[in-house]
Order: C-alpha cells, then sequence, then structure tokens
C-alpha cells in the first residue's frame, strides 16, 4: 500500500464530480423542477441546494417527501439521470481549472479516483470525454451500501487504489461531499460553488482550480 507523497506529490487525488470536476448541478436542477412540475408540484431552487452532494436515494426520498411525485425513489432516480445523461451527451460543462488539474496530474503519475454519489451511467458519460486512463478507479453511488457524508465512498477508493488516504487529497464541492472526506481521513481541497461549504477541520477552501498545479495542492495545507 502507497502510504507516502513522492516528490512533493500526493499518493493520489480522489475527485468529486458533479459541481467540482463539472458542473453538472444546474443539470440535475433543471430535470428536478421539470420531473416535479410534471406531477403537477412546484419546485425550487432552495429545495434543489438541499440535495446537492446527497447520495441519489436520500435525494429522491426528500422529493417524494417535499412534492406530488408518487414515483419509487429507484424511478425518480431513473428519470433524473436519464435526462441528466442525455444533457452530459450534448455537453460537458467543466469547471474552471479542473481538467487541466487532472491532466496534469496523470502526465506526473499521480493516481486519480472519480468518488461520486451519481451512478455509473452518468461517471461513465463524463469519463468517456477524458483520455483513456484519466481514472485509475471510478467510485459511484450505485456500488456503496453507504453513501456521502457517509467514508464508505472514499474508504472504497483508497481500498483500490492501494494507498493510505492520509497521503492523499479530495476534491469537493459540498457539505455531504467535504464531510465524507474528512470523515475518512483524507485531506480535502473544498472548491464552493452552488452551495456553502462550512469551514471544516481536515479541509481549505479555494474560489477555483484554476492555476492551480499538482505539487500546489500539497502546499495548500502548509
Amino acid at each position: 500500500m502507497t502510504s507516502m507523497r513522492r516528490n512533493g506529490l500526493p499518493a493520489a487525488v480522489l475527485w468529486d464530480m458533479d459541481g467540482t470536476l463539472v458542473d453538472t448541478e444546474p443539470y440535475w436542477i433543471a430535470e428536478e423542477h421539470a420531473l416535479v412540475e410534471a406531477h403537477g408540484g412546484a419546485w425550487t431552487d432552495e429545495h434543489a441546494k438541499q440535495l446537492v452532494g446527497n447520495d441519489l436515494m436520500v435525494s429522491a426520498n426528500y422529493i417524494r417527501a417535499h412534492s406530488p411525485v408518487d414515483l419509487t425513489p429507484l424511478e425518480i432516480v431513473h428519470e433524473l439521470l436519464a435526462g441528466v445523461v442525455a444533457r452530459v451527451e450534448a455537453h460537458v460543462p467543466w469547471r474552471p481549472g479542473a481538467r487541466e488539474l487532472l491532466e496534469s496530474l496523470v502526465a506526473q503519475g499521480v493516481p486519480c479516483a472519480l468518488v461520486t454519489m451519481s451512478w455509473e451511467s452518468l461517471a461513465s458519460a463524463v469519463v468517456s470525454n477524458l483520455p483513456h486512463g484519466s481514472f485509475a478507479a471510478v467510485i459511484t453511488g450505485d456500488v456503496v451500501l453507504h453513501g456521502k457524508p457517509h467514508p464508505e465512498p472514499y474508504l472504497h477508493a483508497a481500498r483500490l487504489l492501494g494507498v493510505e488516504l492520509a497521503a492523499c487529497i479530495a476534491i469537493e464541492d459540498s457539505p455531504p461531499g467535504v464531510a465524507s472526506a474528512v470523515a475518512a481521513g483524507v485531506p480535502t481541497i473544498a472548491v464552493p460553488h452552488h452551495v456553502t461549504v462550512p469551514k471544516t477541520v481536515g479541509a481549505v477552501q479555494v474560489s477555483s482550480l484554476a492555476g492551480l498545479t499538482p505539487a500546489g495542492l500539497l502546499r495548500l495545507f502548509d
């Protein structure tokens, strides 16, 4: 198991997807509005913000509790995913600096994992737009028992990569994501975007990934 950082680089970088690597939160919000309105209800952006970073089944149950949508939680997830996947297939909205940082990490031999609460269909739609091998592991919300903010997704990523979490860095944008990474023991970079992320012990905050380099990641924790 890799427990040491090499040449001032993290042992691995563990990436959140929605809102961190790609700006898909507006896609999710649009699909939530469409779903609820199709069932005769009204959805608000304040409702939508409650779902950012959540396990999708948790979000589906929230929608059921706050709207007239009477589909099962699984049906809600599939409806939302289908719409978001279609939007991503038409256009991938990369977050500023994210793709460039990912490519630099891969070029310097730093393994990366995608750790997302989105399910495999959406993760695949995003990853297919990256060079082959960009992610050494992909952990999605449909393969873990406990979603964020539980630490399981990050613990699972570490097992797949064979790394010590304390030697890695996680990049997140939401309170559930930051809580998950920190609970797993990963030094975490929070890049708040659509929702505010509270200051958290074990996490630092930056306004953007633009201009960040692989070597600069660890310096954020000095």
